[in-house]
This record gives structure tokens, sequence and C-alpha cells, in this order.
């Protein structure tokens, strides 16, 4: 694991939000147990609070804490195509992150940096994409600092491309969304 990936490990386990390209697209990251950050995360997008967040792991067990039935997580998969799910959220799930919804929305990824982000911190990854609502995602280092000034605690560089959105399904139900 590289200096650069352990430095930001080291401010999102001190309750930081850095920028970080994901398996789908440039994304603000922090970590769950850390409601101001979340909050932050909000306000730098000028993101309704109503909309709830995402959950990156590269494990399933990351997610338990977040989810009323842990059985489920068994149906979570990575595939060819991201695939964000949602499943029915517990008490201990943040409002930031399930918005106005009851259920949380969790997307498993072997993307490297994600992997080892998650390792280090031995935590999912809060997670939305680096730009404001319904604007364009951050594609260089540069567009971030124009886009969020000073207001990120550490930045990984961008991917030269964002890839597709995600798929969005409903596993208490099936209905695909996205």
């Amino acid at each position: 694991m590289n200096f650069q990936t352990r430095l930001a490990a080291s401010y999102l386990k001190t309750g930081g939000v850095i920028s970080n390209p994901t398996d789908t697209i440039q994304g603000l990251t922090c970590l769950p147990k850390f409601k101001p950050s979340m909050a932050k995360i909000l306000q730098l997008k000028h993101r309704s609070s109503a909309k709830g967040l995402i959950l990156l792991a590269s494990d399933v067990g990351y997610f338990i804490d977040y989810v009323e039935d842990a059985c489920l997580l068994l149906k979570v998969t990575i595939d060819t195509q991201p695939t964000t799910y949602l499943l029915k959220a517990n008490e201990h799930a943040c409002k930031l992150l399930t918005g106005d919804f009851d259920t949380v929305a969790l997307r498993l990824t072997n993307n490297q940096l994600i992997t080892n982000l998650c390792v280090v911190t031995n935590s999912a990854l809060v997670s939305s994409s680096a730009n404001i609502a319904s604007k364009r995602s951050a594609t260089s280092v540069l567009n971030l600092k124009k886009i969020f000034s000073d207001k990120l605690d550490f930045i990984i560089p961008p991917k030269t491309y964002n890839a597709q959105a995600s798929k969005i399904i409903n596993l208490q139900t099936g209905e695909k969304i996205r």
C-alpha cells in the first residue's frame, strides 16, 4: 500500500473528508462513524440530507452494522457493472446515511484503493460523487480545488475519466431503480 493511501486513511480515521476515485466516479469520502463529516459532505455538495449517502466497501462484513437483516448481505455481489443495493436499515444507521428512507445504500467493490482504505480504517466508506448537486463530477485536482476550495482534507487525484453510474436494486422488493 502506498504512502498516499496510508495518508488518506489517517485523515479518514480522524474524521476527515477526502476526495478519491471510486469504482465509478471521483468521490467525496468519510467514515460513517463521524456524523459531522457526513454533514460536511452534504454541505459541500449542497445536497439535501433527505437523499442520504452510499456506503462503499470491499467486503460485506463492513455493512453488517447498518442493515436490519444481515442474511440479505449474501445477495450483495460484485457485478461487471457496479451495483448499489438498497437494504432495510437498522436503528444504528444514521439519518444522514439513510436520508428520508428506511433503507441504506450499499455498494460492494473490488477497487484496490477502496479495498485498502476499508482495510486500514476497518470500516465501510461513506461516498458521494465529487460535485455540487446536479452538476458534473470533478475530473482533475484543479477542478476539485475550484469546486471545493480548501475544504477537503486530502485529495487522491481522479482517474482521467468517470464511469457510468451504478445500477440500483432494492434487495427487499427486487425493484431495479436505475
